[in-house]
């Protein structure tokens, strides 16, 4: 520790800056559905998600060698580059956050990972093999194997359901459900902090190894990954409101059995992910086993409209924060005097999307689930007056063809005297 110098412990500081961002950022990942479909309330909802985070920072550290010592070539890498890797991270992370959009974490922090080493070093600086087959290629792969094991899920789950015949029977389901709806926001809780949490502990061993604190290819001392899990923790703990709005109600909408399915979908395939070092983006896993889901439930529907902007922004991830990246670094290899015009770039950016986010505030009531309205079917239906029972028929038939006599007045408030 005695060693880290200025510079370093700035880049330590901003690598906890983007774990932060990440925590908040990917919260709907583990709780939008499970908060949708009014299995947890929403603050309950993200206090699990946060500890559990907490917890999965501890449970591995293969991805986080996968970043330290895989995707960039370590010798003669300026500790600059990195800090410039985080700025452009950090801003993606934030701007697709305003505009509520699903967007990778992982893949923003390699986009500016690369960008920041190309310009620093070019093309060489990169491992390409590692980064098409343990990003380019799960990153594809991903929401397709969730969202199809989503969807076998679900429907293998409502043919189950679908013996339920009395109310008692269905409401104990729904009930289980709710229940293992939690279980599996929790797996996908620990498998979120097992899988982001170390990509922030590998780029902060990464920058301990170009400031020569720590020898290449070390594991992750015990002090960064406590730093990491606390910090995607506290961010998971604020909750990504906007986000967990789009992940929750604005791609499809989700019953309780389909919440459970996506889950159990999703935290599988990152579990299978981290154990082989496969750093995979979560945000990508969870939202295709949410189609998956949605599109596995007969009458369900996708809204492809909210679908297709957040596949554009998937899209974007990687070269958007590369070119940020490049250009902050582009800056730091001016010297100190462009180290500090990217920091304060780096603190006037997200002041200025902090205020933008003020303009219309999303909290945890805006996520919570409503009472869902009558359909135009329902409402035309209860406007319509039903059929007459066989007595009042016959009652009104009797009228029709007794007429009262002429003249006669009944008085309906008092009973006839004799």
């Amino acid at each position: 520790m005695e060693h880290i110098t200025l510079l370093l412990a700035i880049v330590i500081v901003t690598a906890l800056v983007f774990d932060f961002t990440n925590g908040f950022h990917d919260t709907a990942n583990a709780m939008a559905t499970t908060i949708s479909t009014g299995a947890l309330k929403p603050k309950t909802a993200v206090a699990m998600s946060a500890v559990l985070n907490l917890v999965g920072a501890f449970l591995s550290v293969e991805v986080a060698k996968t970043i330290s010592g895989g995707i960039i070539n370590e010798d003669g890498l300026r500790t600059e580059v990195i800090f410039a890797a985080l700025v452009g991270a950090i801003l993606w992370n934030l701007l697709t956050w305003l505009v509520g959009l699903p967007s990778s974490s992982s893949h923003a922090l390699f986009g500016g990972l690369i960008g920041a080493a190309v310009m620093s070093a070019g093309w060489s600086s990169v491992d390409g093999g590692t980064v098409v087959t343990k990003v380019l290629l799960p990153a594809v792969a991903a929401p397709v194997v969730a969202g199809l094991a989503a969807l076998l899920a679900t429907k293998l789950t409502y043919r189950i359901g679908g013996k339920v015949r009395n109310g008692a029977q269905e409401k104990a389901t729904a009930k289980g459900y709710r229940a293992g709806q939690i279980a599996s926001a929790g797996l996908v809780s620990l498998a979120h902090g097992t899988n982001d949490a170390q990509k922030t502990m590998g780029i902060i061993t990464l920058a301990l190894v170009t400031g020569g604190v720590l020898s290449p290819g070390s594991n992750p001392p015990v002090w960064v990954i406590v730093c990491a899990g606390m910090a995607i923790a506290l961010g998971t703990y604020l909750g990504g409101w906007r986000i967990i709005r789009t992940m929750g109600s604005g791609l499809t909408e989700l019953r309780p059995p389909q919440g459970f399915a996506a889950q159990t979908s999703a935290a599988t395939v990152i579990l299978a992910s981290s154990h082989l070092g496969f750093s995979l983006s979560t945000t990508q896993s969870c939202s295709g086993a949410v189609m998956g889901a949605g599109l596995g439930r007969r009458g369900g529907v996708v809204r492809w409209s909210t679908a297709t902007r957040m596949f554009v922004a998937w899209g974007l991830t990687l070269p958007a924060a590369g070119l940020v990246g490049a250009g902050a670094e582009f800056l730091t290899k001016q010297g100190t005097w462009g180290v500090v015009v990217v920091a304060a770039l780096l603190i006037a950016g997200s002041g200025a999307i902090w205020m933008l986010s003020r303009r219309k505030p999303i909290g945890q009531d805006d996520v919570a689930p409503a009472t869902e309205p009558a359909g135009v079917v329902t409402t035309a239906m209860a406007a319509v007056s039903p059929p007459p029972t066989a007595a009042q028929a016959q009652a009104q038939e009797l009228k029709t063809t007794i007429p009262a006599p002429a003249g006669t007045i009944a008085d309906p408030a008092r009973p006839a005297t004799v």
